[in-house]
Formats: structure tokens, C-alpha cells, sequence
């Protein structure tokens, strides 16, 4: 580095040493994490970083609410406007978008409604099979008993 840039580097540092309050005085380590300094006056720095109001932890758990509220505040408005039911089927056929899973995405171990896309073609619990449905029709005895 040059011989004015390391000058003004210095200078910097040191205006913003100077600047910077002193460090805060021993305390209980509670008082600094819910935005208060060891003496009981709220730090100004980190004071937004404090724990959540109650409010923005009510709307955190209430999410589905708060968007179902606002759909129906939308629905209002279109009812407003003479576009109702064109609202309402779009916004329907986007929740049934939304809320269903794409294909491929089975969790593991889950067994699919279609037997031919299990491993060696087994069926679901209460799948009618057409032996089943057969036997059923004839009144035979199930197999094995």
C-alpha cells in the first residue's frame, strides 16, 4: 500500500474506534439476549434483534388464517368487480395444485394406490382383487381355511 492510503486507513480506525461505546460492564447474560444491558437500559444496537413481539408469533402459527383471510378478502373484492366466479375457479384449481403432491414424490417406503408401480406388484391393504372379486361371486371359501 501507498503512504496516504495506510494514513487515511489509520485515520478511519481510529474515528470509528472512537465512535464505537465501550464495551458493556459484566452482568447476567439473560439481561443482554432480551434487549437490555446489565444496568437495565435497552441496547440500542441490537434492540431489533430481540425475541418476537407476541403478535409475529401469533401470525407465525397462523399462517393458513391469515391466508384464508386474505382469499376471502380477494373474493370480495372481485365479487366487487363481476369476476366472482372466474376467482373463484382459478384460486380453487391453484389450492388443488398446491396442496397435492407431484408425481414422484412418495416418501420412502410408501406404497403407491396402483399395484403395478410397487415392487413386485403388491397391493394396498383393501384393494379388491379380480381373484377376490371372483371368488366373492361364487361364494368359495377363501384359500387356506
Amino acid at each position: 500500500m501507498s503512504g496516504p492510503t495506510e494514513e487515511r486507513l489509520a485515520q478511519y480506525r481510529a474515528a470509528r474506534g472512537a465512535a464505537q461505546p465501550a464495551a458493556p460492564a459484566a452482568g447476567p447474560a439473560s439481561a443482554w439476549r432480551w434487549g437490555r444491558s446489565a444496568q437495565g437500559a435497552p441496547r440500542q444496537a441490537e434492540a431489533a434483534a430481540g425475541p418476537p413481539s407476541g403478535w409475529a408469533l401469533w401470525l407465525v402459527g397462523h399462517v393458513p388464517l391469515l391466508k384464508f383471510l386474505l382469499w376471502l378478502v380477494l373474493l370480495g373484492l372481485f365479487l366487487e368487480l363481476e369476476l366472482g366466479l372466474p376467482y373463484l375457479v382459478v384460486s380453487s384449481l391453484y389450492w388443488l395444485c398446491t396442496g397435492t403432491r407431484g408425481l414422484g414424490q412418495r416418501r420412502y417406503g410408501e406404497m403407491s394406490a396402483y399395484s403395478v408401480f410397487n415392487p413386485g406388484c403388491q397391493a394396498i391393504q383393501g384393494t379388491l382383487t379380480a381373484e377376490q372379486l371372483e371368488r366373492e361371486l361364487h361364494y368359495r371359501p377363501l384359500a387356506g381355511t
